[in-house]
């Protein structure tokens, strides 16, 4: 609806002004990769994925700082032709010009992640090559982690989830610094309060009406 989409625009600008503007992180010509959490297969007042808005609002910022390109994509749970439109962030991105990538899964490649929990895994290679990847969750709850935040978002640019499974605090730590967070933009414009990840229910929503952005992903998840 209109008051929360305008709010989420407000806010998303407001949060990326107090921390030095886009221009801080996007240089004229830069190719940027917009990470949202798009894993599910639900709409936008369900909060399971990350507000249309905020992710709209990022891509616009981005293209008038300079940027070249703004790719928008993950690697969604449930099928990404139904994640991605029923969003809403595949029509809210392309508005504003916005490149939708869907994730090819022959394309990922084996990469050296050189962790303690994860030493390779699949990644797909388009998002390591960016310039700059904004990594754009969500507030959420989750079943197996109690909360799914930035860090955890990070899971969307791998495939063979199974992995993390087995460790999913140390392969979350690990997935983090390989991927060497620059800009994360948290989205709890609306969030889920019980039964994430994947929601659902309307009555486990609460709408915050908050944006919060920086560059240090520990402090933003604490």
């Amino acid at each position: 609806d209109a008051p929360i989409a305008d709010m989420a625009v407000k806010l998303t600008e407001r949060a990326m002004e107090a921390i030095g503007g886009m221009k801080r992180f996007v240089k004229s010509g830069d190719v940027v990769w917009v990470k949202p959490n798009i894993a599910w297969d639900r709409t936008p007042e369900q909060a399971a994925n990350t507000n249309p808005d905020v992710v709209k609002t990022l891509v616009r910022l981005c293209y008038e700082a300079g940027a070249k390109t703004v790719k928008v994509g993950d690697n969604p749970c449930n099928d990404a032709a139904k994640s991605y439109p029923n969003s809403g962030i595949e029509a809210a991105a392309k508005e504003v010009g916005a490149e939708i990538v869907y994730l090819d899964r022959r394309r990922f490649r084996e990469m050296e992640i050189g962790g303690p929990a994860l030493k390779t895994i699949p990644v797909y290679p388009e998002i390591i090559e960016s310039d700059l990847v904004i990594n754009v969750p969500v507030v959420k709850h989750h079943s197996a982690t109690t909360v799914t935040l930035c860090m955890k978002n990070y899971m969307g640019v791998v495939e063979n989830r199974r992995k993390f499974h087995q460790d999913l605090p140390g392969t979350i730590r690990d997935i983090t610094a390989f991927m060497k967070p620059r800009l994360c933009v948290l989205d709890a414009m609306r969030i889920l309060t019980a039964n994430g990840p994947t929601g659902g229910n309307l009555a486990d929503v609460k709408q915050v009406n908050l944006v919060a952005a920086g560059v240090d992903i520990v402090a933003l998840d604490a």
